[in-house]
């Protein structure tokens, strides 16, 4: 019984273990098809996660290639960039080296001009200095006006004394005869050449001003061998005429252009004027040069003209000055000689200004001086002492026409104590560079010879005051 039992109970666990190793093997028999049928899958989600796995290492190598590509060309557009800079750089450094040499050969070549200018003043002067004549020399001055003009004739008389003093009377000395300058007096010109051209006492026959050039024209074809100077008035030597004639001419227009500036910078009322002697070809060069002077200074300025008719009536000048101050203008020029007087005085009663001309207008006249800033200078005097004593030396040049100008100290513009004491500091240096840059050609002053009456016309017209 008890092994019965032991046999059922043996029996009995061994079909359980045989159950359980079936159960077993049917387990791992479903876990492998489970396994081999999810296989495809898994290698799908693999291969799926080494796509997406490339892909992100694809996407990443472009990211990092476009980087290194913006990168290389953001160095290469620096690169560029700093080397157009080098390159702007050494072009402005080439082009500042050039116009620093250009301007330093510049200034050479002005410093090497304005010595060479200066050596040959420096050696006229010196030239004059050792001048010596030991002949005996004599000169007609004859005026067509009167002495006594503060102005033109006074400064040819003062040249000619000078001189005089320097040669001494013995070798040189010269009689003064003044014609005057009316339509009657005119008439009697002719005498007074041929009378001197005949005496046969001088050395020379001098005059000025277009009022004499018939009278002249007369003496010079009666007596070919006569020494003469017409002085301020341009010759016609186209006639064929004037082999024994001197013609000495002054830039005025260069001169006058300075007044001009000068008094557009002194006028407060931006009106200024003019009162000339006579409608001729010297005063309208004056004129123009003034106008040119003045424009060039202040564009809009306004410029008021009036011609006396003559060189003596002050009464008049000074009536046409007035005028022309109650109309506006506040600084004005004489070019009237003996009637410029009137302007100087009328600037006195109406509180104005008035430049001189010739002479030491305000030296001359203390009364009126404190209304005169300074003169307009044309060194005649001087200029006919040069010419007297080239033709000491046999060195005139007769038959031809020269004009002085600012470098052969022909015209002026007086710059003394009082001129500073009148005109402020500022303006003196502006002027002072506007006559420099004259001298050297730099401003080049318009001439009444090169204009017709219509250009003059014009010109004034355009600075008329309305």
């Amino acid at each position: 019984m008890k092994k019965a039992l032991v046999f059922a109970l043996s029996l009995t666990m061994a079909f359980t273990m045989a159950g359980c190793s079936g159960s077993k093997k049917e387990t791992e028999a479903e876990t492998k098809a489970t396994t081999e049928a999810a296989a495809p899958a898994t290698e799908a989600a693999a291969a799926e996660e080494a796509a997406t796995e490339a892909e992100a290492v694809v996407e990443e190598v472009m990211s990092e290639a476009e980087a290194v590509a913006e990168e290389a060309v953001s160095e290469a557009g620096a690169a560029v960039e700093s080397a157009l800079e080098d390159a702007s750089e050494a072009a402005e450094a080439a082009v500042e080296e050039m116009s620093e040499a250009v301007e330093s050969v510049a200034e050479d070549m002005s410093e090497a001009v304005e010595t060479a200018a200066e050596d040959t003043t420096e050696a006229e002067a010196a030239a004059e200095e050792a001048f010596s004549f030991d002949g005996e020399y004599k000169a007609a001055v004859l005026v067509p006006g009167t002495l006594g003009d503060k102005s033109f004739w006074d400064s040819a008389n003062e040249g000619l004394t000078a001189l005089r003093d320097e040669l001494g009377k013995e070798h040189f000395d010269f009689d003064v005869q003044e014609m005057g300058e009316g339509a009657d007096d005119q008439a009697s010109y002719p005498d007074f050449f041929l009378d001197a051209a005949e005496s046969g006492d001088y050395d020379v026959i001098i005059t000025g001003s277009w009022t004499a050039v018939d009278a002249l024209n007369q003496a010079i074809e009666e007596y070919p061998d006569q020494k003469f100077i017409l002085f301020d008035e341009e010759y016609d030597y186209s006639s064929g005429n004037g082999a024994n004639l001197y013609n000495l001419l002054f830039k005025q227009n260069e001169v006058s252009y300075l007044v001009g500036a000068e008094a557009a910078l002194l006028s407060e009322t931006g009106t200024i004027c003019f009162l000339g002697g006579m409608d001729g070809k010297v005063i309208n060069d004056f004129l123009v040069g003034y106008i040119q002077g003045a424009k060039d200074t202040k564009e809009d300025v306004k410029v008021a003209v009036s011609m006396v008719g003559n060189y003596s009536d002050s009464a008049k000048g000074k009536d046409l000055s007035l005028a022309m101050f109650n109309a506006g203008a506040d600084v004005g020029f004489n070019v009237a000689g003996g009637a410029g007087m009137g302007i100087l005085e009328a600037a006195k009663e109406a509180d104005k200004l008035a430049f001189g001309v010739d002479s030491d207008q305000a030296g001359l006249n203390p009364d009126l001086a404190p209304y005169i800033p300074t003169s307009a200078l044309k060194n005649v005097g001087a200029g006919l002492a040069r010419a007297i004593k080239l033709d000491m030396q046999g060195k005139l040049p007769y038959g031809e026409a020269e004009t002085l100008g600012f470098k052969e100290n022909g015209v002026q513009l007086l710059k003394d104590a009082h001129y500073e004491e009148m005109v402020p500091e500022d303006i003196r240096a502006q002027i002072d560079e506007l006559e420099k840059k004259i001298s050297n050609g730099e401003i080049e002053v318009v001439t009444s010879a090169n204009m017709t009456t219509e250009e003059i016309e014009d010109l004034k017209a355009s600075v008329a005051v309305k």
